[in-house]
């Protein structure tokens, strides 16, 4: 998921301030200020997501409590910072103070337009714990070409994934759950553009794959791809999950892992090779049981990493190490 547009995000690249929170207790940066949380975008000047649920219904906008550290830190495979929820306004460094706390390392800030793409960029370069991943996202692809304005959004995101604290493009790829048939050619063009980006840049791509598995696949053996292929949030089952397996593809899980209707999911889990299994956030969505539909953040990945140590039935440290070391083979040293 990904914010569009968005005003300037700069004051979230401040300095924090803000001590880690004991387990069980909500951080200290994330514990709400009396703001309205529907209300605008917040001192950042970013986007806010929604107080309302999908169906309505007014949300938990609290942000949960920390959980127990990893003794073995990992990193979020992706995540997007300049989207706020709740009633606060956490910068760059008092959300990788409070994850680290926990044993999260280092973060992927991803971009889905120009400007979360820039800011990506600038986190990356204000925050050492911080890499930036750049693309169009599939939706707003569509919206571009609508306008016309397609080609010269993508040539900015071709010089951003030059960027030396650029590791990876996208997130990209197609979304044919909020897209219909109409958008599908300007986000099919969108995706072929950014994997030729992806491969001339020497850059991983991350794959956005809402209910279009057969196409994604389709795409990746009709052009050249990058070594690295990562798929954000992945939302397959078993048999992609082979699929997958078999070109050396990776599986990022995110909080949907620990949902109690995502059994496809930890079947994909459970048949994963272990070396191309990441781990993610997508804050400030996809919160992992028991905190679903409230507001996520990279603090909260030890509760998605125990849930996948449950369905493997291995240890938790034993997995923390596997994925840290396929975060780093994947993009490097951060």
């Amino acid at each position: 998921m990904c914010p569009s547009p968005r005003p300037d995000d700069s004051s979230r690249l401040e300095a924090g301030a803000e001590p880690p929170a004991l387990p069980g207790e909500t951080p200290p940066a994330y514990r709400a200020t009396g703001e309205d949380p529907a209300a605008g975008a917040g001192s950042a000047g970013g986007p806010r997501r929604d107080a309302k649920a999908a169906n309505g219904s007014k949300r938990d906008t609290s942000y949960p409590p920390a959980p127990e550290p990893l003794a073995v830190p990992v990193m979020d495979n992706h995540t997007h910072l300049d989207f706020g929820d709740g009633g606060v306004t956490v910068t760059v460094a008092q959300a990788l103070d409070t994850a680290n706390a926990v044993g999260v390392s280092g973060i992927i800030q991803v971009g889905c337009d120009v400007e979360s793409s820039r800011f990506a960029v600038q986190a990356a370069h204000a925050d050492p714990r911080v890499l930036a991943a750049v693309a169009i996202h599939p939706n707003d692809a569509s919206r571009l070409a609508e306008r016309g304005e397609l080609g010269s959004a993508l040539a900015e995101i071709d010089r951003l994934a030059g960027d030396p604290r650029v590791r990876a493009v996208g997130e990209t790829g197609l979304d044919y759950f909020r897209t219909g048939e109409e958008g599908r050619p300007a986000q099919q063009e969108s995706f072929r553009a950014h994997l030729e980006m992806a491969v001339r840049h020497g850059q991983a791509v991350q794959i956005h794959d809402r209910e279009a598995h057969a196409d994604i696949v389709q795409i990746l053996g009709q052009v050249p791809t990058p070594d690295t292929v990562v798929f954000h949030c992945f939302s397959g089952d078993a048999e992609l999950a082979r699929i997958c397996n078999a070109h050396g593809w990776y599986m990022s899980f995110s909080g949907t892992v620990t949902f109690k209707n995502s059994g496809d999911l930890r079947e994909a889990l459970a048949i994963a090779d272990p070396s191309l299994v990441l781990v993610e956030t997508d804050a400030p969505f996809l919160t992992p049981h028991p905190y679903r539909g409230r507001p996520n953040a990279s603090y909260l990945i030890p509760y998605t990493v125990r849930s996948m140590a449950d369905t493997l039935q291995t240890d938790v440290d034993g997995l923390s190490e596997r994925i840290a070391q396929n975060t780093t083979t994947a993009y490097g040293n951060w």
